[in-house]
């Protein structure tokens, strides 16, 4: 159990270093403002529009931090402050969760794959920890319980992976867009550029964090058994 909690402990750690990261990327970038003028819910009406999707909205939602594309009921979700601002980071924000409808409007198979594993996500997420526990307390008497608290991670852990293809392709299509149609300067760009870089870093340490943690239990299990 030591041992999960030494990788809990570290991507816990690299998780806060990269979020500090984010954070003050956008901070920066929140200061610089487009030329074009653009607030970040007209960026992702433009981009919309530009790809013919005329069946998705986009609102705002409260909270920071809480901008995402709801694939159910077609809508782009932008925190107040990325919706009205009109700085480089609410363009790469608004840009990057349109990039999530398009890829929905466009049936990509791993955003597909994801939505499919949302809801047994949803369910496991709330009892894996639980079972692992008393797997790991049964694991001479009932090992079978721990096994099945491997699956039930083993779910979660594909959901992280799965997000990593899904989370870098939006931002690409973001970007490419942004380039394309000219909607932001080079040097705008390359600020929307780094902070998508950052965010996208985020799920990469959760998924090798996820990754770690499961290596670590299968292994717990293996060792046991012999």
């Amino acid at each position: 159990m030591q041992g999960a909690y030494l990788i809990g402990i570290l991507v816990m750690v690299v998780s806060w270093l990269v979020g500090q990261q984010l954070r003050s990327r956008f901070a920066k970038y929140s200061k610089t403002p487009l030329m074009n003028g653009m607030s970040g819910r007209e960026i992702a009406e433009r981009m919309l529009l530009d790809h013919g999707i005329n069946n998705v909205r986009v609102i705002s939602v409260p909270g920071q931090l809480t901008d995402h594309y709801n694939p159910a009921n077609r809508t782009v979700n932008l925190s107040e402050a990325v919706y009205s601002q009109r700085n480089a980071a609410a363009a790469a924000v608004a840009a990057h969760e349109v990039g999530h409808a398009v890829q929905h409007a466009s049936a990509y198979k791993w955003l597909e794959m994801r939505s499919k594993l949302v809801p047994v996500v949803s369910v496991t997420s709330s009892l894996v920890q639980w079972v692992l526990l008393g797997g790991i307390l049964l694991i001479n008497t009932f090992p079978q319980l721990l096994l099945f608290g491997i699956v039930l991670f083993a779910m979660t852990t594909l959901f992280s992976i799965i997000t990593l293809p899904v989370e870098y392709d939006a931002s690409n299509r973001a970007l490419a867009w942004m380039k394309q149609r000219h909607v932001v300067t080079s040097g705008e760009l390359a600020m929307s550029t780094d902070a998508l870089k950052w965010a996208a870093r985020t799920y990469l340490v959760a998924a090798i964090g996820s990754i770690g943690t499961l290596m670590y239990y299968v292994m717990m299990y293996m060792g046991r058994r012999d």
